[in-house]
């Protein structure tokens, strides 16, 4: 499964970016890293983060390591590299990564707009080497409150997939691993996927030296897991990336009800085209809800239309 799996990622092609990245200013313009490895079995896992609260977006979230670019000369993935560093502790030069472990670059996917409004992209790579599972956790939780990984492939199912004799150290009941609701966002409608990762059957890398709004995250995921949290929340548009990488991936559809289109690319083009994504000028300048509402009509429902 996990050959195939990198071979459909590696040979995926997403829509063309250049002319929407290149039209975008630098305060839009965004990246994240899908890192997947492969676990002793030789299944695919994928890292994520707990945000902390010295971050203005999105503290206390599950995330993929990822933030905005720092100049227009940056490409997606040096952005998603850059950042995964700043975060996380994976070398951004891969010369310095430690034999025999590699990094490859397998593909990117189409857009997705962030709350925001910034042209988030996702880069997949993959991080190969003899228990490569071990390099992860001993990467050092930076700028956020903690490092975990998920089983990839869980997120195209309602339950937690796991092997009979694992199961044992599985908190609770199996079908806590998901559930979703329809939400009508801007004229259509939209599936919020909420996943619950287990996280008492693995290393969860918390940082050693804890300041500022990371101590806050960290330590009070540390009570919280004192009393009896078991397993780490992903939601938002980190969800829906992983079940739309997840898709691509396996050549599979969720069990679970679903958005059929991946990624923002029509929206993103539409707010562009219109001067809904110039460069910012305060913290405050955000894409209103009208703004929004007006993208959604030019757009043929149909393309987006909910996979019921």
């Amino acid at each position: 499964m996990q050959v195939a799996a990198l071979a459909r990622l590696r040979s995926y092609k997403p829509p063309p970016f250049d002319s929407i990245w290149n039209l975008l200013p630098l305060s839009r313009r965004a990246a994240v890293l899908i890192l997947l490895f492969a676990d002793r079995r030789g299944d695919l896992r994928v890292v994520l983060t707990m945000r902390s609260n010295t971050l203005r977006n999105f503290a206390g979230h599950a995330a993929f390591p990822g933030g905005k670019a720092d100049s227009l000369h940056e490409t997606p993935f040096e952005i998603a590299r850059r950042e995964a560093s700043e975060e996380i502790g994976l070398p951004n030069d891969d010369s310095k990564i430690p034999a025999p472990f590699k990094i490859e670059h397998l593909c990117q996917l189409p857009f997705s707009l962030a709350r925001t409004a910034l042209a988030v992209r996702p880069c997949v790579a993959f991080l190969s080497g003899r228990d490569a599972e071990d390099l992860v956790p001993r990467s050092d939780a930076r700028e956020v409150a903690a490092v975990f990984s998920a089983p990839f492939h869980n997120f195209l199912r309602t339950e937690d997939e796991v092997r009979k004799e694992d199961e044992s150290l599985l908190p609770g009941k199996k079908s806590d691993w998901y559930n979703g609701a329809w939400h009508k966002w801007h004229d259509t409608k939209w599936r919020m996927h909420n996943f619950y990762v287990p996280i008492t059957n693995q290393k969860v890398s918390k940082p050693k030296i804890r300041e500022g709004g990371q101590a806050t995250i960290a330590e009070e995921l540390d009570k919280r897991e004192e009393h009896g949290l078991t397993r780490y929340k992903v939601w938002g548009m980190t969800a829906r990336i992983l079940v739309d990488a997840a898709r691509i991936a396996y050549g599979e559809e969720p069990e679970f009800e679903h958005n059929a289109h991946v990624g923002d690319e029509d929206l993103i083009t539409k707010l562009q085209s219109t001067g809904h994504l110039e460069e910012r000028i305060s913290s405050n300048k955000e894409v209103t809800d009208a703004e929004l509402n007006d993208a959604w009509k030019s757009i043929k429902v149909e393309k987006y239309g909910a996979k019921i």
